[in-house]
C-alpha cells in the first residue's frame, strides 16, 4: 500500500451516514468508495446492526470486505459469509441491568439481537421497531428473549426521549454494561468494553492498518468511540450534537452524499 494515500482505511457507519432512505447507497457514494479502493484504501463498514440485519446491504454494495457489526460485538467476513469474532452479552447480567433501570424509571420496552448469522431480532410487548423492513419476531413474554445467546439489548421508554433514557440507564448500570444511543428509539445495552471503537480496532489489526491512517464517518453518539480511535472523525450534517462536538470535520448530510464529498476531495 502506498504511503501517498491520504488514509489507508475508511470506516463508515450505515444508517444516517452512508445509507440514504430505504437502505440505499447513492451512485455517487458507491463511485467515491470504489475510487478510494482503487487507490489502495480499505473500506470497512462499522454498524450497530447485527450481521443478519446488514447482509442485504453488503450484497447490494457488492461488499467483500470486513464489517464490524452489532455495535462492535461482531466481526463479519462478507467474502466468506462467516463471523470471525463475536462477543455475547451475559443474559443474567442483562436481566440484572434491566431490573435496576426499571427500579429507577418504571417499565421499559425491550428487544434483543441474538447471536448468529440467520436469526431474527426478538421484540417483547411494547417495543416498536425503528426499521420496520428488517426481520423481527414478536414474543409474548419478556422471558422468551433470553432463550438463546444475545449480543445486545435494545430499550425504549413510553415517556422518556432517547437522550434522557441513555443518561438514566448509563447512570444506573454504566458500571455493568456499555450503554449507548445508536439512533432514533435505539438505546442499547452491550457487553462491557464492547463498542464501535473496539470493533474497528480489531478489524484494522486484521488489515494491518493503524489508527492514525483511519478516517471514520458517523452520525450518532455510538460513533464517538470510533472517532476516538481513528485518526480523523467526520460527522454528517444530520449528526447528533454529541458527535458533532468531538468531530474533526462536519460534512453534508447522508441524503446529500456527505461521505462522497469528503472522499472525492481526498482521493480525487
Amino acid at each position: 500500500m502506498t504511503s501517498a494515500l491520504p488514509y489507508a482505511l475508511i470506516a463508515t457507519d450505515l444508517d444516517g451516514t452512508l445509507l440514504r432512505a430505504g437502505d440505499t447507497v447513492s451512485r455517487r457514494s458507491y463511485t467515491a468508495l470504489a475510487t478510494a479502493r482503487a487507490a489502495g484504501a480499505h473500506h470497512i463498514i462499522v454498524t450497530g446492526r447485527p450481521v443478519p440485519q446488514v447482509r442485504h446491504v453488503l450484497y447490494s454494495l457488492g461488499y467483500r470486505g470486513l464489517a464490524v457489526c452489532g455495535q462492535g460485538a461482531q466481526l463479519y467476513d462478507a467474502a466468506r459469509g462467516r463471523v470471525m469474532h463475536s462477543v455475547a452479552l451475559d443474559r443474567d447480567l442483562a436481566e440484572v441491568a434491566l431490573g435496576k433501570i426499571e427500579a429507577e424509571i418504571g417499565e421499559v420496552y425491550v428487544a434483543v439481537n441474538r447471536v448468529g448469522v440467520d436469526v431474527e431480532m426478538l421484540m417483547a410487548p411494547g417495543y416498536r421497531m425503528p426499521h420496520p423492513h428488517l426481520a423481527t419476531v414478536r414474543v409474548g413474554r419478556r422471558g422468551e428473549l433470553w432463550a438463546a445467546p444475545i449480543n445486545k439489548v435494545l430499550l425504549q421508554h413510553p415517556e422518556l426521549d432517547d437522550d434522557e433514557l441513555t443518561r438514566v440507564a448509563r447512570g444506573v448500570v454504566g458500571d455493568l454494561v456499555n450503554v449507548t444511543m445508536a439512533g432514533e428509539h435505539t438505546v442499547e445495552l452491550q457487553p462491557p468494553g464492547v463498542d464501535k471503537g473496539s470493533g474497528l480496532a480489531l478489524a484494522a489489526a486484521e488489515l494491518g492498518v493503524e489508527a492514525a491512517a483511519t478516517i471514520a464517518f458517523g452520525d450518532m453518539p455510538n460513533d464517538i468511540p470510533m472517532f476516538a480511535w481513528s485518526g480523523r472523525g467526520v460527522a454528517m450534517a444530520n449528526a447528533h450534537r454529541e458527535l458533532k462536538a468531538v468531530a474533526d470535520e462536519i460534512t453534508l448530510s447522508n441524503q446529500e452524499d456527505g461521505v462522497a464529498v469528503v472522499l472525492e476531495r481526498l482521493f480525487a
